[in-house]
């Protein structure tokens, strides 16, 4: 297995950020126009329906079914107490209206009250009260469990799915794209988990009340039960109208995630050029977009919550401006009227809770599918498989390496490494140095050719290492079971015994990237980190241009003393390292000039000969 110090970290053989395909990332100019996310401005047409011939309600109910089916067994126990709780709503405005005909009203025809029927009217009503109690925190414990453990779910298919794809594939994304799917969308996919079981139970009280409603008296109960078609009939419109822009924000949230990510990296660029002022108003543009269009999503919010207030209200005054008519024809009784009144009262709650589910169907619609389109990403081939690993030396043969815009890098290189030998790989900036480094490492596939040699067992170290943000010990390990003889043997060859005088030793904290070591020093602690496990190919990219000339000397010696049988491939601008490998290959314009000892290609070929005087020359 190859091992990598960091593949984020070259961004010289970078390709620009693509972005998945068919993931939220709009063409449509206007999307990219935030005068046109104002007031009641059009959506872009990427961004309308998304649906690709599926009904809303199809796919609502995909999205809801397939939450589910993370976290099946809390969710049902979730259900199981909103159902508890419906029936004991449902329960407790018949004792209501037991108690209103049986004791209230008898104490007023009568003028004596039954003490037996008034405690056990108290008593069935409390045991109704706890009962309810307990389904309302059976409900809230497992719901909670069921959202944050499908949260847990889908944030690991998400990282999973990332983690399946290999180097070319992640340099064509967004970090912060990337960032946003595993972190904000799978938030806001979840958040219509939690009101789902107090929903299930409401609608299942919702159809005991309605033929109770109805039972009692039919008008009063055809007019509650008209209240639930209209909100139903709301929430559909609802829906339509806030799709589009719930899309549109979290698309929009992305590209926010990415660009921030993208200014922070490049802070010191930034300050350099006093840039501050660009980025700032960069960042602030598409910060602006995101406002926007969460701004429209929350006026049509608004609206319909408004909307979800006004209708139970109204209906409310009706059923007791109806209901008192009712009762003075002696229709039905004041007991009946109470316990209408009263079961009407407690639905105008849970409804609002099937409204609130219904309003964060459209965010959690367009956070489900974002990070689904990336679980569902193809799994690209890795360039490591076609390695054919063979013991002996490294071989490349009719090796052809292409660009995506079609730009031959590497052309018809054939070439052999020898076993156990230092070859310095020379060239002029651009020729495909570290172009040919990728290859061999298993990061960038062929276009064409064959790549063969003990290239399972490799580590390669960049010329901007990459430090992960914890300490020297776990950046030196990274997650191998290293002991201490061979963490000692890494640091001796690496020249890296500074860090046993930082405070902790090798259990001092570095920042991200190594923020506080100077660069010479983050090259050292990445080179013990390939060297203590004994590689068969080690790949250094210059790995040396930070250092001294006298440290330089030191590792190489080490190099050679204590990986005697690795095969050690540098590219090198560094003329005492080139004088002192055994080979040297120099490559130019993507194609092997020439190749032998130092002194020979010098001897023979201008181009080299110049070259090296060049750095010799900056050296000096």
């Amino acid at each position: 297995m190859v091992r990598e110090e960091s593949a984020d970290a070259h961004a010289d053989d970078e390709q620009a950020h693509v972005g998945l395909v068919g993931t939220g990332q709009c063409s449509d100019e206007r999307a990219h126009d935030p005068t046109l996310l104002v007031g009641s401005a059009p959506v872009p047409d990427c961004y309308k329906g998304n649906v690709d011939g599926e009904s809303r309600f199809r796919r609502r109910v995909k999205l809801v079914t397939s939450l589910v089916s993370y976290r099946r067994a809390d969710f049902t126990i979730a259900v199981v107490g909103a159902t508890v709780f419906a029936f004991g709503t449902v329960a407790s405005s018949w004792v209501l209206r037991w108690v209103i005909d049986n004791v209230i009203i008898e104490r007023f025809d009568s003028g004596s009250i039954d003490a037996k029927a008034a405690v056990a009217g108290i008593a069935i009503f409390v045991l109704v009260a706890v009962v309810r109690a307990a389904g309302v925190i059976v409900r809230r414990t497992w719901a909670g469990k069921a959202q944050w453990g499908i949260a847990e779910d889908l944030s690991g298919e998400a990282i999973d799915a990332v983690v399946r794809q290999p180097v070319p594939w992640h340099r064509r994304q967004s970090t912060g794209d990337l960032m946003t799917r595993v972190g904000v969308d799978v938030e806001a996919a979840v958040q219509v988990v939690a009101p789902l079981p107090f929903s299930t139970g409401v609608v299942l009280m919702l159809l005991i009340a309605s033929g109770g409603l109805i039972a009692a008296d039919v008008q009063l109960g055809v007019l509650a039960t008209l209240v639930f078609p209209l909100i139903m009939s709301l929430n559909l419109v609802y829906q339509k109208r806030a799709d589009r822009w719930y899309d549109l924000a979290q698309a929009e949230l992305a590209k926010l995630s990415s660009a921030a990510h993208e200014s922070f990296e490049a802070v010191t660029v930034v300050k350099a050029f006093g840039a501050e002022a660009r980025e700032a108003s960069r960042l602030s543009e598409i910060a602006f977009r995101v406002r926007s269009a969460r701004v429209q999503a929350i006026r049509v919010r608004s609206l319909f919550e408004t909307l979800l207030d006004v209708v139970p209200n109204v209906a409310s005054v009706l059923i007791v401006l109806l209901g008192s008519y009712r009762v003075a024809d002696g229709a039905m009784t004041v007991g009946d009227l109470a316990s209408f009144i009263y079961i009407f009262a407690l639905l105008v709650f849970p409804l609002r809770i099937i409204g609130y589910a219904f309003s964060e169907m459209p965010r959690s619609q367009a956070g489900f599918d974002r990070v689904k389109q990336l679980v569902r990403e193809p799994v690209e081939a890795d360039p490591r498989d076609r390695l054919r690993n063979v013991p002996g030396d490294v071989v490349l043969e009719e090796v052809t390496i292409e660009q995506g815009d079609g730009r031959v890098v590497l052309s018809d290189v054939s070439c052999r490494f020898p076993s156990g030998a230092l070859t310095a790989v020379v060239g002029p900036t651009g020729s495909g140095k570290t172009t040919l480094l990728h290859a061999l490492a298993g990061l960038l596939a062929p276009s064409r050719g064959l790549i063969s040699g003990p290239l399972g067992d490799s580590a390669i170290v960049f010329q901007e290492p990459f430090l992960l943000s914890g300490s020297i010990r776990e950046n030196i390990a990274l997650g191998r079971p290293i002991d201490d003889s061979m963490m000692s043997k890494g640091i001796s060859v690496a020249q890296a015994e500074f860090v046993l005088d930082l405070p902790g030793g090798l259990d001092a904290v570095v920042g991200e990237r190594g923020v506080g070591l100077s660069g010479g020093q983050r090259q050292r602690i990445a080179l013990a980190r390939a060297i203590v496990g004994s590689p068969h190919v080690l790949l250094l990219d210059d790995t040396t241009s930070a250092l001294d000339p006298s440290t330089e000397a030191a590792v190489l010696e080490g190099l050679r003393r204590s990986l005697g049988d690795t095969t050690i491939i540098a590219v090198s601008s560094r003329p005492s390292l080139v004088a002192n490998a055994d080979w040297v290959i120099f490559i130019d314009d993507g194609r092997i000039v020439d190749r032998g000892r130092h002194e020979e290609i010098a001897a023979r070929t201008e181009a080299y000969s110049l070259l090296m005087s060049t750095y010799e020359s900056d050296r000096s």
